[in-house]
Parts: structure tokens; sequence; C-alpha cells
């Protein structure tokens, strides 16, 4: 079973203004530095294959509508990965985390928006049982109209994608294998 959603975004500039639609988008920047995790928790440095693969296929594919490639942020990396892996030992999957924290206070914790003049995050979720692969994640994205939307959406510039694979996670996966995989992005100048 594969499941996504898509989230709006919380632009303060430097005010919060209203929510929007997110995107769901990568890059692959040279020397750019990842977390991958296993459901134990493993840290690991450098990009999982999942990852790498997603960031590179939807690079492709605003490269082609004409939109810039975005960079990895260890900041957003960071938070996607902290969400992956809360969502998957906590057993649910939704944008908001386990405290009822709302997903743009808990990605500004990691993407600070402090001295910038316009700040916006968005994220994308996906799971699927047992697994998926890059291909299958931008397909399921692309299918949809809001992540389509968001995937395109040209104001993007960074990115952190969470790749993690669970060989057993409760809740709302009954206990069965799952791969999460979290997007967060953003934008601040």
């Amino acid at each position: 079973m594969e499941h996504a959603t898509g989230r709006k975004t919380r632009d303060p500039a430097p005010m919060l203004r209203t929510l929007v639609a997110v995107a769901a988008v990568a890059a692959l920047a040279a020397g750019a530095t990842s977390v991958a995790h296993s459901a134990a928790g493993t840290r690991h440095a450098g990009l999982s294959t999942l990852e790498s693969g997603v960031l590179q296929q939807l690079n492709q594919v605003r490269a082609q509508h004409g939109l810039v490639a975005l960079h990895a942020s260890p900041a957003l990396d960071a938070s996607a990965a902290q969400h992956t892996k809360e969502m998957g030992v906590d057993g649910y999957f939704a944008h908001t985390s386990a405290d009822g924290t709302v997903f743009w206070k808990r990605i500004e914790r990691w993407y600070d928006s402090t001295d910038y003049g316009y700040w916006s995050v968005g994220e994308n979720l996906l799971w699927s049982s047992p697994d998926v692969d890059a291909t299958k994640a931008l397909k399921l994205w692309m299918g949809s109209p809001e992540h389509r939307a968001n995937i395109l959406a040209p104001r993007w510039r960074e990115i952190g994608v969470s790749a993690m694979h669970f060989a057993s996670a409760p809740g709302a996966y009954r206990d069965k294998p799952v791969t999460i995989i979290t997007t967060d992005f953003g934008v601040r100048r």
C-alpha cells in the first residue's frame, strides 16, 4: 500500500502569512551531506541510494520544466530525518508531529527563520509497504495534482530528503515492513 500527502507552507516574511501549497523538490549538490537511517536509527554519512534517486529525479523533472535545481540543505536533511524516524517509531503518518507541533514549526527548529526577510518551508510525505524506489515515489507524487504542483513550484531553493525502512512499524503501519520518505524544502533570503 502506498500513501502520499502534501502540506501547506508557512510563509512569514517577516510576519507569518497565509498557508499555501507545498512542494516536494530535490537537489543533489556536490559535496552535500545527508543522513540516512535504518529502523534502529543508525546514522550513515552520505546519501542512501533511495534518497539520491529521489533528489536526482526531482531535479530532472524540474529541469524539464525550466526550473532551477535545488540544493541539499543539511538543516532540512536533519528535519526530514527526525520526522521520518518519529513517524516510523511512533506509528503515525502525518505532517503534524506526535506532540501536536505543526510541520512548519518543527522544520523551523532545524531551518531557522531568524534574520531572513523571506522564509518559507514545505513538506511532502510518502510511505509504502514494504518498499518503494525513486521512480515509483516520483510517479506517485507526479500522479497527484497537489504533489505535481508542489514539485513544480519555482520558489524552492533547498531540500532535505530522508528515506527510512522499518522492518516492523507499529500503529498506522500495522507492524508491517514500511519505507517512509519525508521531503522538507525551503527558501530563505
